[in-house]
């Protein structure tokens, strides 16, 4: 999981390096100086934008589906939505070193309403608890339980993969139920 975790850096870190290196030789060419903090600005780019799109298919599923998953052994969507909701909370909270938002406790089974607004005020809470992140600490050590530890870096790697994995599961979901992923709709 580790060289997993190393090789994404390092494919992330390329073009960071050559992105700096051409913006310093601009630089001395009078060109506009590189962006600071370019990982922790992506990161809420990515949260602004895919934010949007999983809370919109969210929406999308009736509430009367929140019980339905492709096989026995796959989650449910309610499950998902959950998931989804302690995940950002949880990545967002030991990315920021901000304690975890309170609230109840949830369960896959509440109803939509309940699962939906948990998972917006998640989004909310990683728009908070990233705002003021930046690049000078993505080497650091962060605890995620008592047997596992990953660089902020990695965190925040982890963090953004999961949207993609997230929405395209719930994606999935609403097609197999004959609706649009909001990402597909015109």
């Amino acid at each position: 999981m580790k060289r997993i975790y190393l090789a994404i850096v390092a494919a992330l870190a390329i073009p960071l390096v050559g992105a700096a290196q051409q913006a310093a030789s601009d630089g001395a060419q009078g060109a506009a100086q590189p962006e600071a903090n370019p990982v922790s600005n992506y990161v809420r780019q990515v949260v602004d934008r895919e934010s949007k799109l999983i809370v919109a298919a969210v929406d999308e599923m009736p509430a009367d589906k929140y019980a339905y998953h492709p096989t026995p052994e796959q989650m449910t969507f309610g499950h998902l939505v959950m998931h989804m909701a302690n995940t950002n909370n949880f990545l967002c909270s030991k990315i920021s070193g901000m304690a975890l938002p309170a609230g109840e406790k949830l369960s896959d089974t509440d109803p939509k309403d309940k699962l939906e607004a948990a998972l917006k005020a998640s989004f909310e809470f990683c728009t908070t608890a990233l705002a003021k992140a930046d690049d000078s600490n993505l080497g650091e050590s962060i605890s995620l339980s008592a047997t596992r530890t990953m660089s902020r870096a990695g965190a925040m790697i982890t963090l953004t993969d999961d949207f993609y994995d997230h929405y395209s599961t719930a994606a999935m979901y609403l097609r197999m139920n004959g609706l649009t992923p909001p990402s597909a709709q015109k």
